[in-house]
């Protein structure tokens, strides 16, 4: 199954600049899922980390792995309209830069789910470069109420 970033904007809540993740290749819903992201240099994050020598910030990257899981969890009907929030963040670790141009292919395999708590195992690639892995906790939860404040 093949979703690209009109899809994947009707699954997750995000959007631009915050959503990081432009197409999913691979879909099993709420088994695992694999996503493209492509850095570009026109990314505005790029033009401050670092110049003269571009680098994709870390916490982007983990939450581009984490919104490629969120596919996978959201993906069904039943979770449609729920955020996945993280919870905790396990054994992440950067092995190796992003930077503009790489094409990043992402995996997010949902490990356990217990009711609406669950851990998401992920990583991810430029070519056969492991860049990041990591181990995400997340409760799915109701959107809150618009008019609150």
């Amino acid at each position: 199954m093949i979703l690209n970033v009109t899809d994947i904007m009707e699954i997750l809540p995000h959007r631009y600049p915050m959503l990081l993740v432009d197409r999913i290749i691979e879909l099993e819903p709420m088994k695992y899922a694999v996503g493209i992201k492509n850095a570009t240099f026109n990314e505005q994050f790029f033009q401050g980390h670092f110049p003269g020598q571009p680098v994709m910030p870390g916490v982007l990257l983990a939450e581009a792995m984490a919104q490629v899981g969120g596919v996978a969890l959201l993906y069904p009907e039943e979770n449609r309209g729920l955020v996945p929030f993280f919870t905790g963040i396990d054994k992440l670790r950067f092995r190796h830069p992003v930077r503009p141009g790489d094409t990043v292919v992402m995996r997010a395999d949902i490990e356990k789910i217990k009711g609406r708590m669950g851990k998401v195992k992920a990583q991810s690639h430029v070519g056969d470069i492991l860049c990041a892995e990591g181990e995400y906790l997340f409760a799915l939860m109701p959107q809150e109420d618009k008019k609150r404040k």
